[in-house]
C-alpha cells in the first residue's frame, strides 16, 4: 500500500512552531502547499509552490487531483475536519490518499478563553454562510459559540439578538488565538460597538428579557411568527404533522404546496444540517415562504416555481415528503416512487373531496388515517367559548 500523498494540515497563529515534529516535516518536505494567503505567511516553505484557495471554491477537487503524484499539502485554520475543508476534501478522495493532521480549533481555543465547557454549548459557522442560520439556535441561557464570516458579523448577530428580545446577551470577540496579536472585546448585544479584526470567533451567552421571543426548536411554532395569507399549517396540525415526518440530521423533506413554508421551516429548525424543497406555483406564496425562513433562522429552504407533478421530476429523492397542496392520485404515485427506503410520507386535506382520496389511498396502501380537530377558547361576549377549526384528515406511511 502506497503512503498518502495528500496531507491536509491544521495550522494555528504560532504557525510551524505549533505543529508537531512530524508533522512540520511534512511541511517543509512538501512539493505543492494549498491554503490562504495567512496560512502561506504562518507556514512559510520556500521551496514548494504555492497555491492560493481556487476561485470557485470547488475547483479545489481538481486543483488536488490535478497533483496526484507529487507531495501535497492542504493548509486549513485549526481542525479541517470541524467546519472546514477536510470534510470535502473526505468525500472525494479515498482514506489510503489522505492522512489529516488536526490543531486546536478555534471552538477548542474559545471554550477554554471564556471557560465554558464544549458539552454544554452550541457550535455553529457563518463563514461563508448566511448570517441568519445562527436565529435559530437563540434560546435562554444557551451559549454559543460562532466562526463569524468577518468584521461585520459580531454586529449583525447583536442585532438579532436584540430584537427577539436577547439584548442583554454577552457577546465576546475573540481573534488571533493563540498568536501575539490574540485580542478580546466584550459587551453586551444592545449596545455593542466595536470594531473587531476580520477573522475572529464570537462567543454569545443568550439571556433574555421578560418579552422575549421564545421559539423552540420543537415543532409548532406559534402561527403569528409566520407571514402567511390565512393558507397555512396551523400550530397544533403542524406538531402532529412534523411528528410523523420525524426530521432528522442531513434529511431532505419535500414539501409539495409548500404555500408560506410553515412545514418546510420547522422541519429546517428541527434537525441541524437538513435539507427542505418546497414547491409553490404562486409567487406571492413563494416570497412569504423564503421571509418565514429567513426571519426563523432556515435561509437554506429552497423554492421551486412549478406545478406537481411535473416539477418533482429531477429533485434529489428525498426522505420526507408532505403533501399540503396539489393532492392528487398522479402527485401521490409520483411522490411515493421517488421516496427513499424508510421514508415518510403526510397528507393533509381540509376539503371533503380531498378526504375521501386519502381514505382511499389508505385501502389500498396502509399507513395511519387520522381526523385531528382542534378548538381554541375564544371571546364569546363576556364569556369565553371554544372556536373549531376545521378538521384535517391526515394520513401517514412509511416506506418499507
Amino acid at each position: 500500500m502506497s503512503d498518502p500523498w495528500l496531507h491536509v494540515i491544521g495550522i494555528g497563529e504560532d504557525g510551524m512552531d505549533g505543529l508537531t515534529p512530524a508533522t512540520r516535516t511534512v511541511v517543509e518536505a512538501a512539493e505543492v502547499i494549498v491554503g490562504g494567503a495567512r496560512h502561506h505567511v504562518l507556514a512559510a516553505n520556500s521551496s514548494a509552490e504555492t497555491l492560493n484557495w481556487p476561485s470557485p471554491f470547488d475547483a479545489l477537487i481538481s486543483e488536488l487531483t490535478a497533483r496526484k503524484g507529487q507531495r501535497v499539502v492542504v493548509l486549513a485554520t485549526g481542525d479541517p475536519l470541524w467546519f472546514s475543508v477536510g470534510a470535502k476534501i473526505g468525500r472525494h478522495f479515498a482514506p489510503t490518499e489522505v492522512t489529516f493532521h488536526p490543531q486546536l480549533s478555534a471552538f477548542q481555543l474559545a471554550s477554554a478563553r471564556m471557560g465554558w465547557s464544549m458539552a454544554d454549548l452550541e457550535t455553529l459557522t457563518v463563514h461563508g454562510r448566511p448570517v441568519e442560520q445562527m436565529i435559530a439556535f437563540i434560546q435562554p441561557d444557551v451559549r454559543l459559540l460562532i466562526l463569524t464570516t468577518g468584521e461585520e458579523t459580531p454586529a449583525q448577530i447583536a442585532k438579532f439578538l436584540t430584537e427577539r428580545g436577547f439584548g442583554q446577551s454577552r457577546m465576546t470577540v475573540l481573534a488571533a488565538m493563540g498568536g501575539a496579536d490574540e485580542a478580546r472585546f466584550e459587551g453586551l448585544a444592545e449596545s455593542w460597538a466595536h470594531t473587531v479584526p476580520a477573522f475572529n470567533t464570537l462567543a454569545v451567552e443568550c439571556i433574555a428579557a421578560p418579552n422575549a421571543a421564545l421559539l423552540p426548536r420543537v415543532p409548532g411554532l406559534p402561527d403569528e411568527v409566520f407571514s402567511h395569507d390565512g393558507t397555512m399549517t396551523k400550530r397544533e396540525v403542524r406538531a402532529a404533522t412534523l411528528a410523523k415526518l420525524i426530521p432528522m440530521r442531513g434529511g431532505l423533506l419535500w414539501d409539495v404546496g409548500t404555500g408560506c413554508g410553515s412545514v418546510a421551516v420547522e422541519w429546517l429548525r428541527a434537525a441541524r444540517y437538513s435539507k427542505a424543497i418546497g414547491i409553490e406555483p404562486r409567487a406571492d406564496r413563494r416570497l412569504m415562504a423564503a421571509g418565514n425562513a429567513l426571519a426563523l433562522g432556515v435561509p437554506g429552504l429552497e423554492l421551486i416555481d412549478g406545478m406537481v407533478p411535473e416539477a418533482l421530476e429531477g429533485l434529489a429523492p428525498p426522505d420526507a415528503i408532505f403533501i399540503g397542496g396539489g393532492l392528487s392520485e398522479k402527485t401521490f404515485e409520483a411522490c411515493w416512487a421517488a421516496l427513499r427506503p424508510l421514508g415518510r410520507l403526510v397528507a393533509n386535506a381540509v376539503t371533503l373531496e380531498s378526504q375521501a382520496m386519502l381514505a382511499a389511498l389508505h385501502k389500498t396502501h396502509g399507513g395511519d388515517l387520522v381526523q385531528i380537530a382542534v378548538s381554541r377558547a375564544e371571546g364569546l361576549g363576556p364569556h369565553t367559548g371554544w372556536k373549531p377549526l376545521r378538521p384535517v384528515v391526515q394520513w401517514s406511511l412509511i416506506k418499507r
